[in-house]
């Protein structure tokens, strides 16, 4: 059996209910929706969270915090995703990329030393932590801030 073979248990659904079709169907005229009043007219009802006029909860409650627009965002990368890598590759922004190491290149490439690297690369990237630059040059590799 597959995802798109599964079907409800016979009996479990019922059909939709065809309305406004005539007084005798039971829900004709008025379609099931009373006489007057907001919710009969179409596009009727209250917004979402709408409280009957009270202060909403979502307003009641505080505001927090602060989003810095200017600040920058850089695609991680740690040290052991580079040991996919033979010796002596240069590593750029592009060849992560392209090897889906990172999904975007956001504001940057940047360098975090989680993991051993046991092979000699030549990394460029836009930041490296400490540990990351003293990581790679340990393997015998280099580091070139783009």
């Amino acid at each position: 059996m597959k995802l798109h073979e599964l079907k409800p248990v016979a009996g479990a659904t019922h059909s939709k209910k065809r309305v406004g079709r005539g007084t005798s169907s039971g829900t004709g005229k008025t379609s099931g929706r009373g006489q007057k009043g907001q919710n009969s007219r179409t596009g009727g009802g209250t917004r979402l969270g709408f409280e009957g006029g009270q202060t909403p909860l979502f307003k009641r409650l505080p505001k927090r915090g602060f989003t810095n627009f200017f600040r920058t965002e850089y695609a991680i990368v740690n040290l052991l995703e580079l040991n996919s890598y033979p010796n002596g590759t240069i590593v750029t922004p592009e060849v992560l990329l392209s090897d889906r190491k990172v999904s975007a290149l956001l504001s940057g490439i940047k360098i975090l030393g989680k993991g051993t690297l046991t092979v000699s690369l030549t990394v460029k990237a836009h930041k490296f932590s400490a540990s990351a630059k003293k990581a790679i040059e340990d393997a015998g590799g280099k580091t070139e801030v783009i």
